[in-house]
C-alpha cells in the first residue's frame, strides 16, 4: 500500500462513515466495508491484486524486528508481536461477541495454545512485564493464521448484516460476556462501557477497520526503523 492506496483507504472510510447509517445505503456501505478490511489483511484473506497494509509489513520481515520489545518510536514502544496480535483481538472479541454474540475465533480454533501464550484478554492495559513474556513466547507463524482467520470471520459477520443492523445497540447481555470469557483485563474495564456506548457501525468503523489500521502503521515505522 502505496501513499497514494493511503490517501485512497482514508477517503474510503470517509465515504463509509457518511453513508453506513443510511438504510438506502446498506449494500454499498456493507460493500465498502469489505473492502476497507480487505485492504489491512494479509492477501489470504482476499486477493485484490495489489499490495495490502499488512503485505507490505510482512515483507521481507526479520523475526528479530517482530520480537524488539521496547522500540523507539514516537508513538509507541510495543512489539510488532503484540501490535499485530493487539488489533486481532480486539476485532475477534468486538465483532463475535458484541456484533454477531458468537463464541470467539480464538476458542473456535484453540489458538491459544497455538500461539503458544497464556493471555486472551484484548491485550489493553498490559505490564511491561506481560509484554516481554507475549512477544518472547508467541508463535509467529500461529499468529499470522490467526489473524487470517479473524479477518475472515469478520467478513463472514458484514456480509451477513440486514438492512437496519448497522443501527443496532450492543445488547447488555453480550456486554456481560467480556467479563466472564476474560476478554478484558480488569484494568480494562473502561472499554466494556466505551463498546457498550457503540452501534454496530462504530464497531465497524474502528475496530474493524481504523483501528487495524493505525496499528500496521505502528507497526510498519517500527519496521522501517529497525531495517533501515
Amino acid at each position: 500500500m502505496d501513499m497514494e492506496q493511503r490517501k485512497a483507504w482514508n477517503a474510503g472510510h470517509k465515504l463509509l462513515t457518511s453513508i453506513i447509517l443510511k438504510p438506502e445505503e446498506h449494500a454499498r456501505a456493507q460493500e465498502l466495508a469489505l473492502s476497507q478490511h480487505a485492504a489491512l489483511y494479509s492477501s489470504q484473506v482476499r486477493s485484490t491484486g495489489k499490495s495490502t497494509l499488512e503485505d507490505v509489513l510482512l515483507q521481507d520481515l526479520k523475526e528479530d524486528t517482530w520480537r524488539k520489545y521496547p522500540v523507539v518510536t514516537p508513538d509507541t514502544k510495543n512489539s510488532i508481536v503484540w501490535h499485530l496480535w493487539h488489533i486481532a483481538r480486539i476485532e475477534d472479541i468486538t465483532l463475535n461477541l458484541l456484533v454477531a454474540g458468537t463464541p470467539q475465533t480464538l476458542d473456535i480454533g484453540g489458538w491459544n495454545e497455538r500461539m503458544n501464550i497464556r493471555f486472551r484478554h484484548s491485550g489493553n492495559e498490559m505490564t511491561e512485564e506481560e509484554i516481554s513474556e507475549l512477544t518472547a513466547g508467541m508463535d509467529l507463524e500461529a499468529l499470522m493464521a490467526y489473524r487470517v482467520a479473524v479477518g475472515l470471520r469478520t467478513r463472514q459477520i458484514i456480509q451477513n448484516l440486514q438492512p437496519g443492523d448497522f443501527k443496532r445497540k450492543v445488547e447488555p447481555s453480550r456486554l456481560s460476556r467480556l467479563q466472564k470469557e476474560g476478554a478484558l483485563k480488569p484494568e480494562a474495564q473502561w472499554l466494556q462501557d466505551y463498546w457498550g456506548g457503540k452501534i454496530t457501525a462504530g464497531l465497524l468503523l474502528m475496530p474493524a477497520t481504523r483501528h487495524n489500521f493505525v496499528h500496521l502503521n505502528k507497526s510498519l515505522r517500527i519496521k522501517n526503523k529497525l531495517q533501515k
